[in-house]
């Protein structure tokens, strides 16, 4: 059996810049960071600065303000994505057999909100005295289960935990779903409200995070290197991935195609990537053999590029051990948005996934902001310092790498009769 083309029809998001897509890609053209002071106790803490999502957004238009009571914030984070998906895709549920189509939203750490504020209330209150919804609020399914249930999706629903990888992953099994007949419509992405006392904390403590005094908007800076840490975040982002011929039945606008998708372990450590890249560079020749595609036929790498030494290291001289450096191959673009947005952990995939689509359909790619000094130990690549660069874009890769070696990249093409 031929595998269906899948292609996107829909996207949406929730970013530190606020509700949209638009508002979103404005943002990083322009080279804006979305990074600010944190709204937390800063005399408790020693990273004063997060990407947080504005507490002015309007939830109540997504959200019942009763429901969202009951919600973690990375479930309203993926609701709200969800629905600017929706409307963007043009989809008329009512006129859709609902049994075919699937959610896989995912977060990469769940409720951390829900869970400290619970185990702070079973402490002082007793341990049958937290919220009864304790347990819905913090599991890390319930984004997939809120959004199926939301719009009566009955088709695939689950979650994918990877880490930092959980985005991506979730738009490549959505793909899969789609390639191999499970289901002709997918909701996919990932959701994360891990900036709280707990999230910083504990990043903190695990030494991941810039401790920077720098003003905030200049404390992201992959590749440099006066880089000392990745800057947490938070948000949704969501597309709709469709069977080609049920888009084009129903007059569908198509974005691009999603043409592969490359998985891999590091087999490494817990949460250092592996220094020589074997499974970064596993992952993207996967996506490369099933795309059909050969090193010099791509066009731009959305990089993970947290703005780790050891992280950006592995990336960038595996990227140049698959594509050639800059020397041998002028064509290719690599960039780090989470130099502007911060690292959004199970977000950060599929927001980045929708960045790589408007690469393609813009014409436009994203600078590396805060690259002053560019690392001598990174590769020779265009990392697009500090300027958005104006190039045609056919092909686009977005790698995601998660602690534990999770590894994912997906590849989006301009899309084709």
């Amino acid at each position: 059996m031929s595998k269906r083309r899948v292609v996107v029809t829909g996207m949406g998001c929730v970013t530190p810049y606020g509700i949209g897509v638009d508002t979103l890609w404005n943002n990083l053209i322009q080279g804006k960071s979305g990074i600010k002071e944190h709204n937390l106790d800063k005399d408790k803490h020693l990273v004063k600065i997060a990407g947080q999502v504005p507490t002015d957004i309007d939830i109540e238009s997504y959200v019942d303000s009763k429901e969202a009571k009951r919600l973690d914030k990375s479930i309203i984070y993926a609701l709200i994505a969800s629905e600017e998906a929706l409307k963007d895709s043009n989809l008329n549920l009512e006129e859709e057999d609902l049994t075919r189509i699937g959610t896989i939203v995912s977060t990469a750490a769940g409720g951390l909100v829900v869970v400290t504020t619970g185990y702070k209330e079973m402490m002082s209150r007793g341990f049958h005295k937290c919220s009864p919804f304790t347990v819905p609020m913090m599991i890390a399914n319930m984004a997939s289960g809120k959004v199926s249930i939301k719009y009566g999706l009955r088709g695939p629903s689950k979650a994918v935990l990877s880490a930092c990888a959980t985005g991506a992953h979730s738009i490549g099994d959505s793909f899969r779903t789609i390639q191999y007949g499970d289901a002709d419509l997918m909701f996919a992405g990932g959701a994360e409200s891990s900036v709280c006392d707990f999230g910083i904390g504990a990043f903190t403590s695990a030494r991941t995070l810039s401790k920077s005094t720098r003003p905030p908007e200049e404390v992201s800076r992959p590749y440099d290197k006066d880089r000392d840490g990745f800057v947490l975040s938070e948000g949704g982002a969501v597309l709709i991935l469709e069977e080609r011929e049920h888009a084009i039945k129903r007059g569908a606008r198509i974005y691009a195609e999603i043409t592969a998708y490359g998985q891999s372990s590091d087999a490494y450590d817990m949460v250092a990537p592996d220094p020589e890249g074997r499974g970064a560079e596993l992952a993207i020749r996967n996506c490369l053999k099933e795309g059909n595609k050969k090193p010099e036929d791509i066009d731009y790498i959305n990089m993970h590029g947290t703005s780790t030494h050891l992280g950006d290291l592995a990336e960038s001289n595996t990227v140049a051990r698959v594509f050639g450096d800059r020397s041998k191959n002028g064509n290719l673009c690599v960039s780090s948005t989470k130099s502007m947005t911060g690292h959004m952990l199970g977000a950060a995939g599929s927001t980045e996934a929708i960045v790589s689509v408007k690469t393609i359909t813009e014409g436009i790619i994203p600078p590396t902001i805060n690259i002053v000094n560019l690392d001598p130990e990174v590769a020779d690549l265009d990392y697009v310092a500090n300027k958005a660069k104006t190039k045609t874009v056919n092909t686009a890769l977005s790698n995601s790498f998660g602690f534990g070696g999770h590894n994912a990249v997906l590849m989006f093409e301009k899309y084709k009769d």
